[in-house]
């Protein structure tokens, strides 16, 4: 049976052959840039990657994230995926066509494994929950805001990637997230200890830190006669735990 995703955990089994691992913030720092190309490839929308799809012929508004997964992801296999899946080995994960459903999957033949578009998904949600991704439901609304959306992002990679180029080391957002929480009062934790904590502890701490900052600052409100709770929409400002939604 599939296990689930709690903050205890170290991997996830997807299925018996396929394990998700859940890397800690220092494995992560290791290979930053490894780790979240490949958890962007497996968790965004063909809209999160218009400028790049065009780049090779392909409208974004044509494909599902499954379709654009199949074509960015073989891309990347011939390195080692460690820091996201236990105990596999990637190299010989090839396209092939399912005549049974007329759909296309990932297959490893030296280890029987088949990752189709049920799987993806289920590999998906569990990335978007371990690294507090949204699903990007995003559309253009026309052909001509589709252009337009596709030009403005263009341009926007173009422009970091210039600025990029412009420093001889520019800090990480993840680095910046750390330096964040290390230095705030809330957060127990120091540039060592940080660590060691996984990957969705990290994310969690900085949620539960979001949280309590805000209860903070609305209870303040409420003291001082500024803010009535009768009046607002959104209630869960009022507790310092995390409600789900």
């Amino acid at each position: 049976m599939e296990n689930k995703l709690t903050i205890f955990s170290s991997n996830v089994e997807i299925t018996p052959k396929l394990i998700i691992h859940v890397p800690t913030v220092g494995e992560v720092l290791d290979q930053e840039d490894l780790y979240f190309t490949l958890v962007s490839v497996m968790t965004s929308s063909p809209f999160q990657f218009m400028v790049q799809l065009d780049d090779i012929g392909i409208d974004y508004t044509s494909i599902t994230s499954y379709e654009m997964f199949l074509i960015f992801f073989p891309s990347l296999i011939q390195n080692d995926l460690s820091i996201l899946f236990e105990n596999i080995d990637t190299s010989d994960f090839e396209l092939f066509y399912n005549d049974e459903n007329g759909t296309r999957v990932l297959y490893s033949p030296s280890q029987d494994i088949v990752i189709d578009e049920l799987i993806y998904n289920k590999v998906a949600s569990t990335l978007r929950k371990m690294n507090f991704l949204k699903v990007d439901r995003r559309k253009p609304a026309n052909e001509a805001a589709k252009e337009y959306l596709l030009e403005k992002e263009r341009k926007k990679i173009k422009r970091l990637e210039r600025k990029r180029k412009s420093h001889d080391y520019t800090i990480s957002e993840f680095e910046k997230l750390i330096v964040a929480l290390v230095n705030h009062n809330n957060f127990k934790y120091d540039y060592e200890s940080v660590k060691n904590l996984s990957i969705y502890q990290f994310y969690q701490s900085f949620h539960q830190i979001q949280i309590k900052t805000n209860f903070d600052n609305t209870m303040r409100g409420v003291y001082a006669g500024t803010i009535d709770t009768s009046k607002l929409q959104d209630k869960s400002c009022l507790s310092w735990i995390p409600i789900n939604k």
